[in-house]
């Protein structure tokens, strides 16, 4: 599929489209989610290049809905479904749904239906679903503590797109790349002429490394799944509550996931986690060892007797001896021993294994007192704990990263599948709440809706009364005020577009036969003017010429002799039902006025009648299904006829009139 050919991709848009790994299947199969990865495409206008790319796919030319009240019906459908998503994700790609007459397009769209319908909306699933999103790819990782180093132009401008992270160093011999050590804690060289370059710090030879990112940046995978992971949790939770067939298994990505801290670090490794209390403690460690050193030494001062005879005291004052002499003389033990509990507490405080001898040099040997840390050698320690974690760390991370990445393209099917469950069971909660039934598709004009409800009264579904109408050509329908026949035009262009867009249909059954635009005309309010009455002409006629066998239509018109006087309206009306009746088309005409149209009519026009049964406590009864071939008595003669029973002439004269 040629990018640009499908309708609204430009340039732009394609060249992100081909940043996808596969775009043109993400194109023929609507997949929203796939799409609104690439760069600067939001779901919404993922789901319009959908569209376009669906419609070019089934040669579609569009146009279904071909009147602002057909599209008002389309638009209400849409959002009964999209009411029902519990993803904001599953609410745009089922703008992806669209009524079509592409015998190919509704077809696919069936299949998906009859998926959906299988499926069970349950609370557990729709609960774990609200956790789930698309996943989004983070664009601000930045690793400052490592570089890649090259001495040729085109790796240098091949690993600055690949691996943007990090920063690309040009060098050009040894003495360079020692430098870039210096500056950096690693340095990844991508040039096998350095392997054997002798440079102290971390450098590492390795001229596959543009190969595989995550080796050098393994914070790339680890940020994606730290930004992602309630999403792929959710999604993982979707499975196991709808039961899906999951593209991996869910205990080991869910084992990994658990190893990610929310800042992309890893956790729950206990070695990671002891050098890293080390570092942090060490400060806090060594302050309190030199307590315990010193509180041991000060209790064996206070409670032992020192004697210094005279000459002795006269001869360490002449040496210039100190505090420091007389404790090496008469407390050498309780020194050794103060000692020796500051060196076991920082080891046991911190735990520490491999630096140990390095922490029992942090207390000298000498005496002294107050007994006090060797700076020098607390701060080596420091920098060897360091080190250590770093290391730990940077190990953890790739190891993690390696496992994660191999995970990647089944934590983003995992997702994708979640997302369009919820697709899938928006049409199910859809079908369930209005009562729906797959409608028979034809290729011949017309339809037979048995048992169908509307869901666009307002009132509650359960309360709306069914209803059974069918026509096969083209009909007057003519009904008393306030008998339904408005509501009746709205289920007929609902049930149509709901076929038509592959949908399941409110009706115990229903046969639709497939068109290729919907014309439904609403009520206008009042007398148009002569050049608003010229244009309304003016559509029909172009509408009736250029209906053929190959682009069949559907025409509903709710009481067009609004437009102008009675006398000439239904003249006019009848004229476009001949014409539309000579073109085998199928159509509905609401008009109060039916009885003059069957006059000014020169062929032989088909009646239906939305039948009043009569007054009930002032309250009008009406039969909502419309009767065939039958004319709709109007409220005033009900009204006569009422009042005629009680007996009075005058009312009985009147109701002869209407006979």
């Amino acid at each position: 599929m040629e990018l640009e050919s499908v309708p609204g991709v430009g340039a732009k848009t394609a060249e992100a489209l081909r940043e996808l790994d596969d775009p043109e299947r993400a194109l023929s199969e609507g997949d929203v989610a796939a799409l609104s990865r690439a760069p600067g495409i939001s779901e919404g206008r993922a789901a319009h290049i959908a569209r376009g790319a669906i419609r070019a796919e089934h040669d579609d030319p569009g146009g279904f809905a071909a009147t602002p009240r057909a599209r008002e019906l389309y638009e209400t459908a849409l959002s009964l479904l999209q009411e029902r998503t519990v993803t904001d994700y599953g609410a745009k790609r089922l703008e992806t749904l669209y009524p079509s007459g592409a015998r190919s397009r509704i077809d696919e769209v069936r299949a998906f239906t009859e998926r959906a319908l299988a499926r069970e909306p349950t609370p557990a699933v729709r609960e774990a679903l609200a956790g789930v999103a698309p996943l989004a790819e983070p664009g601000d990782v930045r690793v400052r503590d490592r570089c890649l180093a090259t001495g040729d132009a085109e790796t240098y401008a091949a690993a600055q797109s690949a691996i943007p992270e990090v920063s690309v160093e040009l060098v050009d011999d040894a003495r360079q790349l020692a430098e870039l050590a210096r500056s950096y804690a690693t340095v990844v060289v991508l040039d096998e002429a350095f392997a054997g370059v002798d440079v102290e710090g971390d450098v590492r030879v390795e001229p596959d490394a543009l190969e595989e990112p995550a080796s050098v940046v393994p914070e790339r995978v680890l940020t994606f799944f730290a930004r992602n992971r309630d999403a792929v949790r959710a999604a993982i939770a979707v499975h196991r509550a709808a039961d899906l067939e999951p593209p991996c298994d869910l205990d080991a990505l869910d084992d990994a996931l658990d190893q990610l801290d929310a800042d992309g670090s890893v956790r729950g490794d206990e070695e990671l986690d002891r050098l890293s209390t080390a570092v942090d403690d060490l400060d806090a460690a060594v302050s309190t060892a030199e307590s315990v050193a010193n509180d041991y030494l000060r209790e064996a001062i206070e409670e032992r007797d020192v004697t210094i005879e005279g000459t002795d005291l006269l001869s360490l004052v002449e040496r210039g001896a100190g505090v420091d002499s007389l404790l090496d003389r008469e407390l050498a033990d309780e020194y050794a021993a103060a000692v020796s509990r500051a060196r076991d507490h920082l080891v046991d405080a911190l735990d520490l294994r491999e630096t140990e001898s390095m922490a029992r040099r942090a207390f000298p040997d000498e005496p002294t007192y107050p007994v006090e840390r060797e700076e020098r050698v607390v701060s080596r320690l420091r920098e060897e704990l360091t080190a250590a974690r770093d290391r730990r760390a940077t190990q953890r991370k790739r190891e993690l990263a390696d496992d994660l990445a191999a995970l990647r393209p089944d934590a983003e099917a995992l997702v994708e599948a979640a997302l369009e469950l919820d697709v899938e069971l928006a049409v199910a909660r859809f079908a369930a709440d209005f009562d729906c039934t797959m409608p028979e598709l034809t290729d011949e004009p017309g339809f037979a809706i048995e048992g169908g409800r509307s869901p666009l009264l307002d009132v509650p579904f359960d309360e709306v009364e069914p209803i059974d109408y069918g026509v096969d050509g083209v009909t007057v329908l003519s009904g008393v005020n306030s008998g339904g026949k408005t509501s009746t035009l709205d289920l007929v262009a609902l049930v149509t577009t709901l076929a038509h867009m592959g949908l399941p249909v409110p009706a115990e059954s229903a046969r639709v036969g497939r068109i290729s635009e919907l014309h439904y005309h609403a009520k206008t309010q009042g007398t148009l003017d002569a050049g608003a009455f010229e244009t309304t002409l003016r559509d029909f006629g172009e509408l009736v010429t250029e209906i053929t066998a190959d682009r069949p239509v559907l025409v509903l018109v709710d009481e067009l002799e609004s437009i102008t006087e009675p006398g000439a309206a239904a003249t006019i009306i009848a004229g476009i039902l001949e014409s539309l009746a000579e073109r085998e088309a199928a159509g509905v005409f609401v008009s109060h006025l039916a009885e003059d149209i069957l006059e000014a009519a020169e062929a032989d026009l088909s009646v239906d009648g939305i039948q009043a049964e009569g007054l009930v406590d002032g309250e009008l009864r009406v039969n909502r299904s419309p009767v065939k071939g039958e004319l709709a008595r109007s409220t005033p003669e009900l009204i006569v006829e009422k009042l005629a029973e009680d007996g009075d002439g005058f009312y009985g004269g009147l109701l002869e009139k209407f006979e």
